[in-house]
């Protein structure tokens, strides 16, 4: 809601605070204030010309020569290539010095051989939206409606020495969506008591009943709804005053009887619509249904196909305008216009809101019906548009309302005592400041000691219990007033739990590898599920209800997919080194039929592809292949402790390279997999290559780790063994490492494997295992013969078992 500081005046005296200092105090109240826009920022300079003069420039088709008075002893000479500029005209001038928005600085000079001395302005020059300037000024300069003295301040008779508040108003105090809404707000803020004028009007003797009747079909969509009926309106623009009210509120001025429904909008909150009476073709308003597939002509201009649930009102047959939400082309008021039908109505808000949703129509008046209405001042906002229209369109308003009323006007009765505010705020606020603020809330009140019986206004429809009072008077006595206190009672203070803190680690480490956290929705299409699924997979996909489109129906059971998808999107921006991972849920089930909630486990997945290592000075790259990969999870389960309980088993899976995935087991189950994507899932994301990995992150992180141990540095040397062994192409190096660790017994203290050959001067089959080997003892320094007794065990047990031979 953008709130005029000067509009504000009228209500509230606040001439002693500046814009920002009341911004200060309504934040602190509890409606944020997002900023304040000075009208008047950077401006400098401007004011009321008159033209006396304006010939076609000599020298140039698209300006014009103009003398202007400008409040000076002599008129001045200015060049101005506005296409409206005319003799006569009352117009907003930049004297030579003047500042513009943007830091503009206007001096004198010379335009095809013609001096120049100012800027003739449009109202965007000015800082004001182009959006919101009247359409006969959206191109050319403007023009004063009036005539004003030359050389008079324009910033003031511009509205241009306004500030406007923007206040940030959450769903629940939509009663802060209009300026007598605000005006109660900063009110009770100041400690005031807001002043509002009655709306008078002059009635003729002929009736409304006599030119309209009304017929609403469904009450409870419509519980109000009014017609009044104003002749003899001289359709024009509006006044200044009330243009740049609008325009600073950020509607454009159309005419004066639209502007006027606009501006009572912001004033009351209560949307107005006004239909040319002529036009709209039948002397009954008639409030129903829309039905299915009927159309309208929009105000916009736009065609509009509607539906059954879209309420319409209608001259009996056709529709003429959408409830709520924009009236129709065919009846709206134009410069012909002499009668005006004004409605006045409440709406049923999931109706408007519904209907400006299927629509693609989002309005002012429809935010305002959607949020809820005061149901009372629907009756006072139709009579203060009606004084208006009398006041600036020459109407003549005829006697009565036509009404369809069924409103239900019902006022929040709370009853709420002092000891259980302080109890509730921790503070101890007397019963008189507490009096005190509902006055300033202007909530009538009966007192009974420290009891009070509350009865809350309609505009309020937000307080309805005793917490919402609570909240009032919290936010009036002070929120910085609150007293800090601790906890009375023994409390244990708050930490990581083991399980977080491991995720901790878990996200720092690949951090620190060089991946970056991504973030994907839980939510899938069904077939992209099937195609990652297993065939042995005991895991059924959960499909929602009322799914918001095909692509997003299903629940996820795996993570790779969609961080497969945020390494396409990237890709297809030229960026070819993506490094990513993931830790959210899956949910699992083994139900066709849901007859339970699904479980959600946590993983971990991460993707990886194109240069892992780009050193540009030393011109070495190294690309993500299988063994980054591998090392990356590796170095994982060496941060968490486990590393020694990780196989890594060699085999297949859904989408995956055959001969590039491992499983990867913990203690001997099954936690995920690791590997390269499937070179037909690759081509078709258009990727060269791609490695990714998947665990099960809750049985990881909730594995017990024996305590860390430290042991002394060795002081003795070891010695390091290096063998070849030959062995079949079946034969798995991982295994054989196993037995060479069994076999070594405490003497051998390392086993790394440094090499695998297949070729030349082996026989078909076989391949070469190359392995190094370190014995140690702590305590000692080995013999040669105690080293050689331990390798020829290892060798004996090796050849047993997988009919390996040394190689020659």
């Amino acid at each position: 809601m953008l709130v005029s500081y000067n509009w504000l005046k009228e209500f509230v005296n606040i001439t002693n605070l500046s814009a920002d200092d009341l911004a200060e105090k309504v934040t602190r109240s509890g409606i944020e204030v997002d900023g304040v826009t000075y009208l008047n920022q950077d401006l400098k300079g401007i004011v009321v010309g008159k033209v006396l003069t304006c010939e076609k420039h000599p020298d140039a088709d698209k300006l014009n020569v103009t003398t202007v008075d400008i409040g000076e002893e002599q008129p001045v000479q200015i060049v101005c290539g506005a296409p409206n500029v005319q003799a006569g005209q009352t117009v907003v001038v930049a004297k030579v010095g003047a500042r513009l928005p943007g830091g503009l600085k206007i001096k004198r000079a010379k335009l095809r051989g013609q001096v120049s001395e100012g800027m003739i302005c449009s109202l965007q020059e000015l800082g004001i939206e182009g959006k919101v300037v009247p359409k006969e000024y959206s191109e050319g300069i403007f023009v004063f409606p009036e005539e004003v003295t030359p050389g008079t301040d324009a910033m003031e008779l511009l509205n241009l020495n306004d500030a406007i508040l923007d206040f940030d108003l959450t769903p629940n105090r939509a009663d802060c969506l209009n300026m007598i809404g605000v005006g109660y707000e900063v009110g009770a803020v100041l400690a005031q008591k807001p002043t509002f004028q009655e709306p008078t009007v002059q009635e003729a003797k002929e009736k409304t009943s006599d030119y309209i009747a009304v017929r609403v079909e469904d009450e409870a969509d419509c519980p109000y709804y009014g017609a009044h009926i104003i002749r003899n309106v001289k359709i024009g623009p509006s006044p200044l005053w009330l243009q740049t009210r609008l325009m600073a509120s950020g509607i454009r001025p159309i005419n004066n009887v639209v502007d006027v429904t606009n501006y009572v909008l912001l004033e009351y909150g209560q949307p107005l619509h006004a239909f040319d009476y002529d036009r709209f073709g039948s002397k009954e308003v008639v409030v129903r249904h829309a039905k299915e597939e009927e159309s309208i002509q929009t105000l916009d201009g736009e065609e509009r196909t509607l539906k059954s649930g879209h309420l319409v009102i209608t001259n009996g047959e056709k529709a003429m305008a959408v409830a709520g939400v924009m009236g129709g082309k065919e009846s709206e008021v134009q410069a012909t216009t002499t009668t005006v039908l004004l409605e006045s109505a409440l709406f049923n808000s999931q109706i408007v809101r519904h209907a400006s949703k299927d629509l693609g129509l989002r309005s002012e008046s429809s935010a305002r019906f959607e949020k809820g209405l005061d149901i009372v001042r629907v009756t006072e906002a139709a009579k203060r548009a009606c004084q208006l229209i009398q006041q600036l369109a020459g109407g003549e308003v005829l006697a009565g309302v036509v009404a369809s009323d069924h409103r239900q006007v019902q006022e929040h009765v709370i009853t709420i005592t002092t000891e259980k505010i302080n109890d509730v705020l921790g503070t101890d606020i007397q019963t008189e400041e507490i009096k005190s603020i509902f006055e300033r809330l202007q909530f009538s009140h009966e007192q009974n000691g420290e009891s009070f019986i509350v009865t809350v206004p309609t505009r309020r429809p937000d307080c309805t219990i005793v917490e919402d009072l609570i909240e009032e008077v919290g936010r009036l006595y002070g929120y910085d007033n609150i007293p800090k206190t601790l906890p009375t009672q023994t409390a244990t203070p708050g930490k990581l739990s083991d399980y977080q803190k491991n995720r901790r680690i878990v996200r720092r480490y690949l951090e620190g590898c060089g991946l970056y956290q991504a973030i994907t929705y839980s939510l899938s299409s069904e077939k992209k599920v099937r195609d990652w699924q297993e065939e042995s997979s005991p895991y059924e996909p959960v499909r929602l209800s009322m799914p918001m489109s095909e692509e997003h129906s299903t629940l996820r059971i795996n993570l790779v997919p969609h961080l497969l998808d945020v390494v396409k999107y990237n890709v297809n921006r030229q960026m070819e080194n993506v490094a990513i991972f993931e830790m959210g849920s899956v949910f699992l089930t083994k139900e066709k039929e849901l007859t339970e909630q699904p479980k959600e486990q946590e993983r971990l997945a991460g993707v990886l592809t194109g240069l892992y290592e780009v050193n540009l000075w030393q011109r070495e790259k190294k690309a993500v292949d299988f063994y980054v990969v591998k090392g990356i999870v590796e170095g994982l389960f060496d941060q968490l402790g486990v590393l020694p309980r990780i196989s890594f088993v060699q085999g297949q899976r859904v989408g995956m390279h055959p001969g590039r995935t491992a499983k990867v087991l913990l203690d001997g189950e099954k936690i995920g997999f690791v590997g390269a994507i499937h070179p037909n899932r690759a081509k078709e994301l258009d990727v060269k290559e791609a490695y990714v990995f998947e665990l099960n992150l809750e049985t990881l992180l909730q594995t017990e780790v024996a305590p860390t141990c430290f042991q002394l540095l060795p002081r003795y040397p070891s010695i390091t063994r290096d063998i070849a062994l030959v062995v079949g192409k079946e034969v798995v190096a991982g295994e054989v490492k196993d037995v060479i660790i069994e076999a070594g017994g405490k003497l051998l203290h390392d086993v790394q494997l440094f090499d695998v050959y297949e070729g030349e001067n082996l026989e078909d089959g076989k391949k070469s295992l190359a392995f190094s080997l370190v014995y140690l003892d702590p305590e000692r320094t080995l013999t040669d013969e105690e080293v050689t007794k331990a390798h020829e065990q290892i060798l004996q047990t090796v050849a047993e078992k997988f009919q390996a031979t040394l190689r020659q």
